[in-house]
């Protein structure tokens, strides 16, 4: 009798473990309770996301950090995000991720709502690099890099937080308090680089791959990009971007982490200038574009 007695205490011991275990597992790989799912397609998109959703969002990244916003390719993880998430806050200005996914990222959840965040801002040719036997600069379309400009930051913020509004209304107040508090921050560094830049006698950097196109818009820079079209400069580019800079006193290169700085370092080489790695895809992006500013003004005063 004892020894049916214990065969049966335990075996409802182990099945009260293993549906404790079961708890814990579902638990682990589904979204936090009580947590809107909202999707971004870039790092710095999480930012803006997080300073305005705080605790009542779960943020997932489709093109995570170090990656490529011109080649990545979406995960079946990802697309089980994209499946329970309430919300997607596209860029919305051409990001070559967005062209060849969104398709495919909408259709698997019909129900999400997609925001533009693009949306009121004034996009801009990107310009590539110039030969002098050209008639022009080379164009390839739109610069989709809009969030690299602080103003225009300002109204994707604003962008998500009616998205959030919209999906969960009963927390606008939440939103809007958020939301109020990060723009103040956004004018605070807005002002702080107009400061820092205004007195400035060289207004010229050049950058790999042309990403600040709205940065030096914003605050009466030139940006000349080493890459064009997309791809390696040529010998004769690399010269001519030598001539160039030494003409125009041009000290600093900027890379991403992303591209291969091989062509900068020789061109930072000849001109006894250096190459500065600034990820325009960084997570903390008021840190980031301080970071931008402190550069900038150490080389170009």
């Amino acid at each position: 009798m004892r020894k049916s007695y214990a065969v049966s205490l335990s075996v409802v011991l182990l099945v009260l473990l293993g549906l404790a275990f079961l708890s814990s597992s579902c638990q682990g790989t589904s979204q936090p309770r009580d947590k809107i799912g909202v999707v971004v397609t870039i790092v710095p998109q999480a930012d803006f996301v997080q300073n305005v959703g705080g605790e009542k969002v779960d943020v997932t990244v489709m093109v995570p950090p170090g990656a490529d916003p011109h080649t990545y390719e979406l995960t079946p993880s990802q697309m089980m995000k994209v499946s329970k998430a309430k919300m997607y806050a596209k860029v919305g200005s051409g990001v070559e991720f967005e062209l060849v996914w969104m398709d495919k990222i909408i259709e698997q959840n019909k129900a999400m709502l997609v925001v533009d965040c693009s949306k009121g801002i004034q996009m801009m040719e990107m310009e590539e690099h110039h030969d002098d036997e050209d008639e022009g600069e080379h164009h390839q379309g739109e610069d989709p890099h809009i969030w690299l400009s602080p103003q225009n930051a300002k109204l994707m913020v604003g962008d998500i937080c009616s998205g959030l509004i919209q999906v969960d209304p009963q927390n606008e107040a939440y939103y809007i308090r958020n939301r109020d508090e990060y723009l103040a921050k956004l004018n605070a560094l807005d002002k702080d680089i107009q400061e820092g830049l205004s007195g400035l006698k060289y207004r010229r950097f050049i950058v790999f791959h042309p990403a600040w196109g709205y940065f030096a818009r914003d605050y009466n820079l030139e940006q000349i990009p080493i890459e064009i079209g997309g791809k390696e400069p040529s010998a004769k580019d690399i010269a001519d971007l030598i001539q160039k800079a030494e003409e125009q006193n041009i000290k600093i290169i900027f890379a991403s982490p992303e591209f291969n700085p091989m062509s900068a370092e020789v061109i930072a080489k000849e001109i006894g200038g250096r190459v500065v790695f600034i990820d325009p895809l960084a997570k903390d992006y008021i840190n980031n574009m301080r970071l931008v500013l402190n550069e900038l003004v150490q080389v170009m005063e």
